[in-house]
């Protein structure tokens, strides 16, 4: 299959680039597809809105990615696979924001940061962002002690009382990682109970400086110019007690990175992607991978899955309109 997209010569800049296959988002999904695309010959641009990773570059250790018994850190797993990618010929942009997507005729236009991307077909691996809980202080306190990433910050909390908001899979590992530096860790949970790998559970409850209040709701962060304490609220009793720490961790999801696919695509009613197992969106040359889809597992191994898919079957669609003009 032969390529459409030339890169452009040193030091010019042209309006629009013609790809094969534009790839949105750098991620494990976004990567995989480059790779998959590129080694069957299709120009492919992928488009990374900061560093290419995704949330692996927020993971300490990664221990249940095949393939590394001993585990990897999420920022050398993500490494290798991108340096894989621009070995089979992926141009790979980063730090340029996907504003819009549109069609033109039998083009599907990608557009941002004052370029635009022209392609056969489109893969939108764009990924999520955490949520926020909207609370009392946490706007004001980002940077101040409020944090969404403790590969990034927690090392700045060295012998210090900090907690973590949210007990899923997120949440315990970065709680983890937390206790190699901080004198304690409160998790706070609004379930009943923990939601996170059961092996994670029982790993954090044999570590010192650990305390768990579940079925507590987060009702907001105090402090003056940095964080000195959070209160938390009982679910059952209504009983609110305060807690002292410098820093919070919050782990309450994530929500997907989808406006500019607003009235292109179906989207789910919290804006997730929807797509059949070919990984097909509703628009047709637009496929989607990994966690900005719905789906109930996400996972680096899914995400990789989803790109290997969502590749093979843009390299099938751009074959059958080929064949068929």
């Amino acid at each position: 299959m032969s390529r459409l997209f030339v890169p452009d010569p040193p030091g010019e800049e042209t309006g629009s680039t013609e790809a094969d296959v534009v790839i949105v988002g750098g991620g494990p999904a976004g990567l995989t597809a480059a790779i998959y695309t590129s080694r069957e010959t299709l120009g492919t641009i992928l488009l990374e809105q900061r560093q290419c990773g995704g949330l692996p570059l927020t993971t300490d250790i990664v221990e249940n990615y095949p393939g590394f018994p001993e585990g990897i850190t999420g920022s050398d797993l993500v490494a290798r696979m991108k340096d894989q990618a621009s070995r089979f010929g992926t141009e790979i942009v980063e730090f340029g924001e996907v504003e819009r997507t549109d069609r033109e005729n039998d083009r599907i236009v990608v557009a941002g940061s004052g370029r635009e991307y022209q392609a056969g077909a489109v893969v939108v691996a764009s990924g999520s962002v955490p949520k926020k809980l909207d609370v009392p202080g946490e706007e004001e306190f980002v940077g101040k002690g409020v944090s969404y990433c403790a590969v990034c910050d927690g090392p700045f909390y060295k012998d210090r009382d900090v907690a973590v908001i949210g007990c899923g899979n997120s949440g315990l590992q970065e709680g983890m990682f937390l206790l190699d530096y901080v004198r304690s860790v409160t998790f706070v949970e609004f379930l009943p109970e923990m939601t996170g790998a059961k092996i994670l559970q029982d790993r954090l409850r044999k570590r010192e400086g650990t305390t768990f209040l579940l079925n507590h709701a987060l009702t907001a962060i105090e402090g003056e110019d940095f964080v000195e304490s959070i209160t938390v609220r009982d679910r059952e009793t209504g009983e609110e007690r305060k807690v002292e720490v410098s820093g919070v961790f919050i782990y309450a999801g994530f929500q997907p990175n989808t406006a500019f696919l607003q009235g292109v695509a179906e989207l789910s009613s919290d804006g997730y992607v929807r797509t059949d197992e070919e990984m097909r969106t509703s628009a047709p040359g637009i496929f989607a991978a990994g966690d900005v889809r719905v789906k109930k597992i996400r996972q680096i191994t899914t995400a990789c899955s989803d790109g290997t898919i969502a590749a093979l079957s843009a390299s099938e669609y751009l074959r059958d309109g080929r064949s068929k003009g």
